[in-house]
């Protein structure tokens, strides 16, 4: 009746005896889908003989070609577990017997309606995703190329920006098309990181059909075959030098902000003042070549005062007239610092407090010397600036290496030889809402007129274009800390040299926590790597858990102080009920160090990023000083005396069952 109801009503209807000869119906469907098109909706009974209706759901759902037909499910079982059981199979809808025909049309027709609206908002939604990724990318030039370099792709985009039509440039050498003959080598390296990554983005200097140089922000994707294979390179390149030049404005401005601070005048009218003291000071070593000793080093006194300060008058002026940057060379930073130093030590208050550590072997970087000069001196500025009322300014110097755990921890750094530059003060200090904004261009806390807010967003762009970073860390009342990080040029150490250095674990057992799984796979990795056991917990109730298992095996318990559900300074105290003795380490990207040290009562704290030797420097001075693990005591006494030379000690008792593998939860 029902079958000839449907029928009756515009439907085609086909009917299958139990669920295994529905099940072949849709597979021969899904053989000639050409010729035939499958169901738009399955009718479902669910007490049939062999297969019932909740397994031929089940296996509907699991084929891809019929996982979204909807289906309603018929029957005569009222029990609200069976309609909750369909429900989760995938099923729309629940009927229950004896049917009711206009009942069972109604609901056809809505879940049919249904289907068809799904399908027309997934092709809108999908066609309005396609536009607005056109529109996000139309001003852009968008080209492609082979492997060879051919231009094989043009848009309307590469056609305003360069000046040649598609058909002059299609087929043409993309090298010799938009490239200088002196930046092509530039090209090279570029190439080798595309081919290693499959992308590549950065800054580069090109010309257009006339000749004129311009400067784009490029973005490279080796683009491949469905094999895998590369294919050709889709490259989007945005115009930029216009905001190139803006930014030379910007930073001639600011280093006008810098002179009107540091002369407290004209250079011209300070050159007027010293130019008679100098002239009289000569004068009067002539005049009166008989007059006696003492006079004679007053007049010696003051002429090479007056030329200290016709010196600093120059060399303001030098750094004020500067240099535009178009060609970068080796740099000894050692020289950037010694004038800096002088500019402090002759024109800041005598209530600053001036203390300066600069390494005898730094590296050499490549740069431009005088917005190198620019980024100090923004900084230092600034730090007597937060200091009015006196304070101690610290600038220091030296080589690190990141390695790829650091890296991993810090997006903008790479693995490589550096230069950090440190500069601390114990001013007034920053909020963490203005930490967040220091960057932003004409962003500023000072008095207006006093400042024009470009000073820092000028720092990190000088520190960008070098290939570094900076890092910020301020406390209010406490002072700010700047880490400038600089490329350096090919180290004399390797990073092989200065892993052989690091101290080696003993077998101890650490356990890790952190809600982060890629910083948990890193710690592991490096921490096994070092001849330590290690236990991950993705959070505080994790660790709680595994520290109350494995309480005796434990010797240090690593914890970061943000994490979800249960936070580090919760899970410390937990520890430190279970046992008053235990090694924590405390690790946070926010929290100061002195501070959780203090409140938490932790035997050591990391800032995150650190580095691999950080940490295991970090693990070394807590075990080795810690008078209640004897063991430990022994082995790195052990180690001291061997240096790098291998050590075999009696593993420690460990738990069964593989006790360092990580769970499910922490590995995710």
């Amino acid at each position: 009746m029902l079958f000839d109801f449907l029928a009756a009503s515009g439907f085609t209807v086909l009917v299958a005896e139990d669920g295994e000869s529905a099940i072949s119906i849709l597979e021969r469907f899904a053989d000639a889908r050409a010729q035939y098109a499958p169901p738009d909706l399955i009718l479902l009974d669910i007490l049939m003989p062999g297969m019932d209706g909740f397994e031929t759901c089940s296996r509907l759902k699991a084929n891809e070609l019929t996982k979204d037909i909807p289906i309603i499910f018929m029957t005569a079982l009222s029990e609200t577990v069976d309609k909750v059981k369909g429900l989760n199979l995938g099923a729309v809808d629940y009927i229950t017997k004896p049917l009711q025909h206009e009942e069972v049309l109604a609901r056809i027709e809505l879940h049919l309606r249904l289907r068809n609206l799904t399908k027309t908002l997934q092709e809108q939604n999908q066609q309005i995703r396609e536009q607005a990724a056109l529109l996000d990318i139309t001003t852009d030039a968008i080209l492609v190329k082979d492997l060879d370099n051919r231009l094989r792709f043009w848009n309307k985009g590469a056609e305003d920006l360069y000046g040649w039509k598609a058909t002059e440039a299609i087929g043409k050498n993309a090298n010799q098309l938009l490239y200088p003959v002196e930046t092509q080598s530039q090209l090279q390296n570029l190439q080798e990181s595309l081919a290693l990554s499959g992308s590549w983005q950065g800054e580069l200097h090109q010309v257009t059909k006339e000749g004129k140089e311009i400067i784009v922000a490029s973005r490279w994707t080796l683009m491949g075959e469905q094999d895998g294979q590369p294919k050709s390179i889709l490259t989007v390149n945005t115009d930029i030098t216009e905001k190139k030049q803006l930014e030379a404005q910007f930073l001639r401005a600011q280093r006008l902000e810098s002179i009107g601070t540091l002369a407290s005048g004209i250079a011209h009218d300070l050159n007027n003042i010293l130019t008679p003291i100098l002239t009289a000071a000569q004068l009067l070593h002539l005049k009166l070549p008989n007059i006696d000793e003492r006079s004679q080093q007053m007049f010696s006194t003051i002429e090479t005062n007056a030329k200290r300060g016709a010196a600093l008058v120059k060399q303001v002026l030098q750094f004020a007239r500067g240099v535009e940057g178009k060609k970068r060379t080796i740099v000894q930073v050692n020289h950037l610092f010694s004038e800096i130093e002088q500019i402090v030590q002759e024109t800041f208050p005598k209530s600053i407090g001036f203390s300066i550590n600069i390494k005898s072997d730094l590296w050499a970087i490549v740069g431009d010397a005088t917005h190198l000069h620019q980024v100090l001196m923004n900084l230092v500025v600034n730090a007597r600036d937060a200091m009015p009322d006196g304070g101690t300014l610290k600038i220091s110097a030296e080589n690190v290496f990141i390695d790829e755990h650091y890296a991993r921890m810090n997006i903008e750094a790479s693995v490589g030889p550096y230069i950090r530059i440190t500069v601390a003060d114990t001013g007034i200090g920053m909020s963490p809402e203005v930490v967040d904004r220091i960057f932003e261009p004409f962003f500023t806390t000072k008095e207006f007129g006093k400042g024009t807010g470009l000073g820092l967003s000028t720092v990190r762009g000088i520190i960008t274009t070098h290939g570094g970073f900076v890092n910020v860390s301020s406390n209010i009342g406490r002072g700010t800390e700047f880490q400038v990080f600089l490329p350096a040029v090919e180290a004399t150490a390797t990073p092989l040299a200065e892993n052989l250095e690091l101290p080696k674990g003993n077998g101890e057992l650490v356990l890790v926590v952190d809600d982060e799984a890629p910083i948990l796979e890193t710690i592991k990795i490096s921490l096994e790597t070092y001849n330590y056991k290690v236990l991950t917990a993705s959070d505080g109730i994790e660790a709680i858990a595994l520290y109350a298992q494995y309480k005796d095996e434990i010797s240090v318990v690593l914890v970061d102080m943000m994490m979800p559900s249960m936070d580090g300074a919760l899970t410390i105290r937990a520890l430190q009920k279970m046992n008053p003795h235990v090694l924590i380490i405390g690790v946070s990207g926010l929290v100061a160090g002195d501070k959780l040290m203090e409140a938490a009562r932790v035997k050591a704290f990391l800032s995150k990023p650190y580095t691999t030797k950080e940490l295991l420097q970090t693990l070394h001075s807590i075990l080795f000083r810690d008078v209640r693990n004897t063991k430990s005591i022994k082995n790195w006494e052990r180690w001291d005396r061997e240096r790098t030379k291998s050590i075999i000690c009696s593993p420690e008792s460990t738990p069964n069952n593989h006790h360092f593998v990580q769970s499910s939860q922490s590995e995710g």
